[in-house]
This record gives C-alpha cells, sequence and structure tokens, in this order.
C-alpha cells in the first residue's frame, strides 16, 4: 500500500500513539454487548478474529509458508492452511466472475473469510454515481461465497469528501441488507470537523456498517478510532522498522479494550512493502492476540531455512 507511505529516515518523526477513543464508541459497543450478553455469558462470549494478507499471490513465499514446488493456481488453497482470511483486493480491479467465486469457496476450508473490496469502475471512476449494474453485479457475485463472505469494504476515493455525504448515504442504503459493509475514509475533510464525523457514524450506525481504520505512518488522521457497529477492519501498514512491533503491541492493548467493551468482530490485514514480511508480522500478531485475548488462532508455520535456500 502506498498511501500515507514516508521515507524511512522521517520515521523517527512520526507520533504513531493512538488517538483515544471517539465518543460514539461507548454506545456502540454497549448496545452490541448488552445483545451478546442475552446469548452467551461472560465467560462463554469470545470476539471472532481474523488475521490475513492483502494477496496470495506472492512468489516469494514459496519455501517460506507454501511448498518450495507450490503451482501459483494453488497458492489461495496453501494461503488458506496458513491464514484464516485475505483482504480481496483484486476484486477492486475487476468483479469477480462466478468462476472465480466457485475456485475460491473449492480451494478454502470452513470458517475462512474473503474481505471483498469494492471494485474501482464504483467508488472511484463513477464515485458512487450511476453505477447501479456493477454494484448489482459486484453484490450478487460476492454474497454467492455464502459463510465465506466476511465484510466487504468500500474505500472512497481521496477526493470524495463530506460534500458527497448524500451519494455516499444513498449509496449505502441501496445495498442489499445482507451485505456485510465497512467503509474506508481518505478525503482530509471527513476528519477535521468532529460534528461531520459523528453524523457519518451515526449514518454507519443506523445501516449496521462497520468502519476501515487505515493505519500508516504519513497520514495519522485516518487512523480515527472511530466504531460504528460490532466490528473493525484494520488495514495496519508495516514499515520494516523497530517501531513496528511497539505499533502491533498499543494496537492488541486497544482491542482488548475493545472487546472487553463489546467489540465482536475482529479483521486485521498486514500491509508491509512488498508484502513479502507480511507472514512474519502475521504471526506476531497472532501470537500477541492469542496471549492477550486468550485466543486459540493458529499461527502460521514457516518451513525450515534449509528448505529456503535449496530453491536457488
Amino acid at each position: 500500500m502506498e498511501f500515507g507511505r514516508v521515507p524511512k529516515e522521517n520515521l523517527k518523526t512520526i507520533d504513531f500513539a493512538l488517538k483515544s477513543d471517539n465518543s460514539l464508541n461507548a454506545r456502540v459497543l454497549s448496545e452490541v454487548k448488552s445483545r451478546n450478553e442475552q446469548v452467551h455469558s461472560e465467560n462463554e462470549w469470545k470476539p471472532n478474529v481474523y488475521v490475513g494478507c492483502p494477496e496470495w499471490s506472492i512468489t516469494e513465499w514459496k519455501g517460506k509458508i507454501y511448498p518450495g514446488n507450490a503451482k501459483s493456481p494453488d497458492f489461495l488453497s496453501h494461503y488458506a492452511r496458513q491464514f484464516n482470511t485475505i483482504e480481496l483486493n483484486l476484486t477492486h480491479y475487476r468483479i469477480p466472475t462466478e468462476s472465480d467465486i466457485l475456485k475460491w469457496n473449492t480451494q478454502t476450508a470452513d470458517g475462512f473469510k474473503f474481505c471483498p473490496k469494492f471494485p474501482q469502475i464504483i467508488s472511484h471512476d463513477k464515485k458512487l454515481r450511476n453505477a447501479d449494474p456493477e454494484t448489482g453485479e459486484f453484490c450478487e457475485r460476492v454474497l454467492d461465497l455464502g459463510g465465506k463472505l466476511g465484510s466487504s469494504f468500500l474505500q472512497l476515493s481521496p477526493f470524495f469528501s463530506p460534500r458527497q455525504f448524500p451519494e455516499l448515504e444513498k449509496f449505502l442504503r441501496a445495498l442489499p441488507a445482507r451485505l456485510p459493509v465497512s467503509v474506508e475514509f481518505r478525503h482530509e475533510d471527513w476528519f477535521k470537523n468532529d460534528r461531520i464525523w459523528e453524523e457519518t457514524l451515526l449514518m454507519l450506525q443506523s445501516l449496521d456498517m462497520g468502519t476501515v481504520i487505515t493505519d500508516v505512518a504519513g497520514r495519522r488522521d485516518v487512523v480515527h478510532q472511530g466504531l460504528s457497529n460490532s466490528s473493525i477492519m484494520l488495514r495496519w501498514v508495516g514499515n520494516d522498522h523497530e517501531s513496528d512491533y511497539d505499533r502491533i503491541d498499543a494496537w492488541i492493548h486497544r482491542l482488548k479494550q475493545w472487546v472487553a467493551e463489546g467489540l465482536q468482530d475482529i479483521y486485521i490485514f498486514v500491509h508491509i512493502s512488498d508484502n513479502i514480511l507480511a507472514p512474519e508480522l502475521c504471526h506476531y500478531w497472532i501470537k500477541k492476540l492469542n496471549a492477550e485475548l486468550q485466543l486459540s488462532l493458529k499461527e502460521p508455520v514457516f518451513f525450515p531455512k534449509t528448505d529456503q535456500l535449496s530453491l536457488f
């Protein structure tokens, strides 16, 4: 992810501290917790936590988390043995076909979650206007993922500002109610005015739609700490820098707090330049989540380095 990237020599000047919670979070999570307590006792209830990468087609993972002789058509099946979710970025560039959906369902086990990104023709090219045919086709396709559909996410263009709030609300209200949706905001003006931001969160809450929080070095405003339903999608971008692990630790502390307050579904997608080292960072995330939230998420298994060296 190039959005928000800064030169490594500038990272020491960045304040990576997480902001305080949005004032609406307590109300949102309190309502979620109340619903959960009607179904589960406090000791029985555990959050649904998913950790993964933005893609599965990294050839450098052969001999690391994929077998050394893995073929590209089988990469997804190998990936799904290591992680329980994928940020499905490829749907940003094209609407998946029926064949794609069948193949993805076949290559993954029950419990795996796909989080498809809305196609750019809808979000960036048409800016949510006059996009009914493409939107209908996209929704129909991803809903065919059935139980393997996590939260879809709508990344708004960096030029899509609060002045276009009516278009956003109209678009979201027209989506199928059974489609889980989270929204990623990038234009600076969404975060400059507290009233505008709270109205936006309230609108999402009324639709039971979530927010995407994007943790990047160069745009700390998009690390907004605003929740609108029982879920969070965190797109976390590492910098191959010593600060990465402290940043993860801070997020574990925040997520532990939110889970105690009622947060139910957590999707974490780990980005880093070229994504070659994403599995190692995912491993750290998962170990910390298991330890701090008393979870039993499967940790990725790495092939011995001697096997990797034998490939060359």
